[in-house]
């Protein structure tokens, strides 16, 4: 029965069966023994090998189981031989001393480096890109302090005890730079503005127009600070000229803070700056030094609307046109510009605008103010005044003879007109007060219209090679019906209509750079 069991298949499994002992009775298996790692059997092998080596050079007997040594360089030779110990992996020196091991690693490093290059260049390129950008933060930072450190001494100055702090208000449009003016205002300008003693309260606008509304129910400011882009000044000041008392507000000095895409206004009042953080901490400590100047106003009538106000000028054409369309050509990169004004040839060519204008031409600029006011007159002599203009016969008005004014009257054809002060090249010393009205020449190629839309898109208000530029100070714009197209007033769009544009010279005043305003003096005397 025994014998049956061990020979069935299957029955060897776990250990053979003892032949000799009754029953089949299983003998226990032998313990498994696990292998060696490689890097043990290697090394116990070059042990052997050393040990084999060293017998055979001091004449010894070799151990019946050491393995054959192989052949080994001379001892004389020049250099040192590697050889290791059991279980060691650092090389060491012909007179018993270890090698550096730090050669060995920096070629493995260099050669996978250099096996794996796309990896290496990608990798350069990313901690390049990192180091700069984490350099150009803390030079950021280095300007903010030194911002801060220099309206700190504005305001740890010493004011007597009846004078009140500046009340400053600031109109803030969070929208602006693509949603990224507040973060920017919050981290560069308000800061500084806090700093220098100013007692600061800022506005938000929520949607487009808002600012014209709070302006007519602001109450008697100090200053008045626009932060956000160009739309955000034609808004500021629009609803600051609509009050019923504008010839009082008009006067308080105004500060602009550059946070929007389009900052046309800066390049006057402050110097050129590629480094955002630094253009915005020089605006801001401009209005704490409080140099000012005056600038111009357009003021822009429709038939049945309110007027609008704009500091830079009016734009209408094709070359408007086509820039708005350049945002949607991102893609292209560099070339969306030229994308943008070459496909727009093709819906018409040529591309005229008629139009009919009346103009003036310049008036005479009058002396400024005294900025300061006189003082008041003792009481006795106010009353006075009054008694003797209530007994004193009235005077009888003498009629002035109202000189007619002198329009003259153009039949134009163009391929885009535009308005615009001279803000943009502002002087201080001119004698008379004028607008500059620029009409392109409707006779242009399409390359050459493409060439000059570039250049208008750094300078929109650029006078080209063969149009026809006028000095005015009043002009009326007739468009004919059925007209179709839109105004550009300070880079904002509105519906084209025949409007009535004035001047209204050294109207507001702005903080200005004192470099700037030196530069502007220097370059009127020369």
């Amino acid at each position: 029965m025994g014998d049956e069991v061990s020979s069935a298949p299957g029955s060897m499994r776990g250990g053979k069966v003892d032949q000799n002992q009754p029953g089949g009775v299983r003998e226990r298996p032998p313990p498994k023994r696990w292998p060696e790692p490689r890097g043990h059997r290697l090394a116990s092998r070059r042990g052997r090998e050393d040990v084999a080596a060293r017998n055979a050079g001091a004449g010894g007997a070799v151990s019946s189981r050491a393995e054959p040594s192989r052949a080994e360089p001379s001892r004389a030779g020049a250099g040192w031989r590697e050889r290791r110990r059991v279980g060691s992996r650092r090389p060491i020196l012909r007179g018993g001393r270890f090698a550096p091991g730090g050669m060995a690693g920096a070629v493995k490093v260099l050669t996978t480096l250099r096996n794996h290059w796309k990896k290496t260049t990608f990798g350069v390129c990313l901690l390049s890109w990192g180091g700069n950008w984490l350099y150009g933060k803390h030079c950021d930072n280095l300007l903010r302090r030194a911002a801060c450190q220099e309206a700190q001494a504005f305001g740890n100055q010493l004011i007597p005890s009846s004078m009140p702090l500046k009340k400053a208000t600031v109109f803030l449009n969070p929208a602006a730079c693509k949603g990224k003016a507040r973060n920017l205002f919050e981290k560069n300008a308000a800061p500084i503005l806090h700093l220098s003693g100013l007692d600061v309260t800022v506005v938000k606008t929520d949607y487009e127009g808002q600012a014209k509304k709070l302006l007519e129910l602001m109450e008697n400011t100090d200053l008045i600070i626009i932060a956000g882009g160009d739309g955000t000044v034609q808004e500021v000041i629009t609803g600051l000229l609509r009050r019923a008392d504008e010839a009082v507000f008009s006067k308080i000095p105004i500060g602009f803070i550059p946070l929007g895409k389009t900052c046309t206004l800066s390049h006057t009042l402050y110097p050129e700056s590629t480094n955002q953080v630094q253009h915005i901490t020089n605006a801001t400590l401009a209005i704490l030094k409080g140099e000012t100047v005056p600038l111009d106003v357009l003021q822009i009538k429709g038939e049945k609307e309110q007027p609008v106000f704009a500091v830079t000028g009016l734009r209408w054409g094709s070359y408007r046109d086509a820039g708005v369309k350049v945002s949607k050509y991102w893609y292209l990169g560099p070339l969306k510009t030229k994308a943008a004004h070459f496909f727009s040839t093709f819906k018409e060519w040529p591309q005229k605008h008629q139009a009919a204008l009346m103009y003036l031409g310049p008036t005479e600029r009058p002396p400024e103010e005294p900025e300061e006011k006189s003082s008041r007159p003792p009481l006795y002599v106010r009353l006075y005044r009054r008694l003797w203009l209530y007994w004193s016969s009235p005077l009888k008005e003498i009629p002035q003879e109202v000189t007619p004014e002198d329009w003259e009257e153009l039949k134009l054809s163009t391929i885009e007109l535009s308005i615009a002060t001279r803000n943009r090249q502002l002087d201080l010393t001119r004698t008379e007060d004028f607008m500059d009205i620029c009409i392109e020449a409707d006779t242009v190629s399409k390359g050459q219209f493409v060439n000059r839309g570039s250049q208008k898109m750094h300078d929109p208000h650029m006078c080209s090679e063969g149009s026809q530029c006028i000095q005015a100070s009043r002009c009326i714009l007739q468009l004919p019906e059925g007209t179709e197209g839109s105004f550009g007033i300070d880079n904002e769009e509105y519906e084209a209509m025949p409007v009535e544009v004035k001047l209204l010279p050294r109207k507001l005043r702005f903080f200005c750079d004192p470099r700037m305003r030196e530069q502007m003096l220097r370059a009127a005397v020369q």
